[in-house]
């Protein structure tokens, strides 16, 4: 039987019998130089060794896309647990993300230098032994019985939780995984990796849209360390330390006590840091972070705490300094790049800031998202005992504040940094949080469609990437906005949105892949998220919306 395959980039081939993404590519010799990991058949994103037997449209997948990365990074997890049990006989846990990473743990004790030369030399092994990693469709109280041989139960759990059946399941050697997505077609694809010790545990490099044929620099911090110990401490008592967890703690009517404790702890968090910005004596607080941190509620609420504390803060945005729309510069695909330092005006920026900190009457700008353009805001002038905050994605960056000295400024870098992890050997992007955030955002505030967010995303990385996650280093404290009820709220709100993008949407696959993410979220209805949350700035029903 012949049939027609269009291959997107490429002109149609015809096939006489049934054709893998790999015997594709190595019948047309096509994309030699890059880096392909899966391919989208009619717009799905399926395994190299999925089979064409009739007419379709195809694209092949490398590590310069979201999807890319996603399976390179699942197939080598999959590598550093096979790894592991191959040189050390023993299990690991991933945790969090870092650095462009991911940190992993072992159950019992610490990793040693001679365990992570023991485990990179058994991923090399395995790498260069180019071993097939093969996908099986299993039933699903079969796949319950493999992840509880395996020593992981929680996985069939959640697999019944979400009446996941049959089940995808991938195998290398006797060791099966499910990696919520396709993996590579065998060990020998992966062969652009790091592992580093970052006590207790490691940390597992991989390539990523910015660095999609290399390692991205690793740039463990301190106090992100910290974050994340603080936050799995706070787990731990929760009792919330996976997906299943939150869904037995949702089943059994808690969910509104996850959302009051996960509120109580922001607040503590905020109380901590208006204690500190007085005990400094800093005149300005600069607080900055990627699209959809909450920095604005952030700023808000430490205003709140600032207040308690004796002081009169007052917010500035810096949103507010955009150039007009036909100044904004342009990024290499000649989009308008809002990312950049340049889509601010610093040269007014700073005059503000002079003059306010001098005690000058000012008429601050308020721009126009609708229209582009700047218009005349409200007259602020400050008093000699008021704070000024402002918030924005280049609050961090010197260049922005550069008429203020270092010792009247305290600077707060605002992510949700932590995730609850889906099982033991997957976790929910923080990455993702954000997107889903501004996509809600996007909708509510701006008309945008998912469609419309999702082309934009890419770009808001990259510009994450170059022009605010180089300055978190110069925070005095990072403040954690991951809430852990917060995925079954949104998920309400992004299951609609996703599926109205069309299958003919080459943003369809990346759609498909955030729903079926979703679908292993508990649902909690929206209704008794607390109007001052930093979840109701992206939702709707702030206290804080003008």
């Amino acid at each position: 039987m012949s049939f027609k395959v269009k291959i997107k980039g490429f002109s149609s081939i015809q096939c006489d019998m049934p054709l893998s993404g790999q015997g594709i590519l190595a019948s047309t010799g096509l994309y030699r130089n890059r880096n392909i990991v899966a391919w989208r058949v009619n717009n799905y994103l399926r395994p190299l060794e999925w089979v064409l037997d009739g007419e379709s449209s195809v694209e092949f997948v490398d590590t310069n896309s979201f999807e890319g990365t996603m399976v390179y990074r699942s197939s080598l997890g999959f590598l550093l647990l096979l790894a592991t049990r191959k040189a050390l006989g023993k299990s690991i846990f991933i945790r969090h993300s870092i650095s462009e990473g991911h940190f992993w743990e072992f159950s019992d004790g610490e990793v040693t230098e001679e365990d992570l030369e023991a485990i990179k030399v058994a991923m090399a092994d395995l790498v260069e032994m180019d071993i097939p990693i093969s996908r099986e469709v299993v039933s699903l109280d079969k796949a319950c019985r493999i992840f509880q041989r395996q020593g992981n139960p929680e996985k069939g759990r959640l697999f019944s939780r979400v009446s996941m059946d049959p089940i995808e399941v991938y195998r290398c050697l006797d060791m099966y995984g499910f990696f919520y997505c396709p993996l590579v077609p065998s060990t020998g694809y992966l062969k652009n990796w790091g592992l580093k010790l970052l006590s207790p545990g490691m940390v597992l490099q991989f390539p990523t849209v910015a660095y999609p044929t290399s390692l991205p620099p690793f740039q463990a911090s301190k106090k992100l360390s910290e974050v994340f110990l603080e936050y799995a401490n706070w787990l731990k008592t929760m009792g919330v330390s996976s997906m299943v967890n939150l869904h037995d703690a949702i089943a059994e009517g808690k969910g509104q006590e996850l959302m009051l404790i996960s509120e109580a702890f922001h607040s503590q968090r905020l109380s901590h840091l208006a204690d500190e910005v007085v005990n400094r004596g800093a005149a300005l607080v600069c607080i900055a972070g990627p699209s959809a941190s909450g920095k604005t509620t952030t700023s808000k609420r430490l205003k709140i705490q600032l207040q308690v504390c004796g002081k009169r803060p007052v917010t500035l945005s810096l949103d507010d300094y955009f150039v007009d729309r036909d100044k904004t510069p342009l990024d290499e695909k000649g989009e308008y790049d809002f990312e950049a330092l340049e889509a601010l005006d610093l040269e007014l920026l700073n005059l503000h800031l002079n003059q306010l900190l001098s005690g000058q009457e000012v008429q601050l700008p308020q721009f126009d998202f609708v229209t582009g353009s700047r218009k005349e805001g409200k007259i602020l002038k400050l008093d000699s005992d008021d704070i000024l905050i402002i918030e924005g994605i280049h609050g961090l960056n010197d260049r922005v504040t550069q008429e203020v000295a270092q010792d009247k400024k305290f600077r707060i870098f605002v992510s949700p940094l932590t995730g609850v992890s889906l099982d033991r050997q997957n976790r929910t992007s923080t990455t993702d949080n954000r997107l889903f955030r501004r996509m809600i955002r996007d909708h509510r505030t701006r008309g945008h469609s998912p469609e419309a967010t999702l082309k934009r995303w890419p770009s808001v990385i990259r510009g994450a990437q170059k022009y605010i996650f180089p300055y978190q280093k110069h925070s005095d404290v990072m403040f954690n906005s991951a809430l852990l009820y917060e995925l079954p709220v949104l998920k309400g709100y992004l299951e609609p949105l996703l599926q109205t993008v069309p299958e003919d949407s080459p943003l369809f696959g990346e759609s498909r892949r955030l729903l079926s993410l979703l679908r292993f979220v508990p649902p909690l209805p929206s209704d008794k998220v607390p109007n001052e949350s930093i979840l109701r700035e992206f939702i709707g029903g702030s206290l804080f919306e003008d």
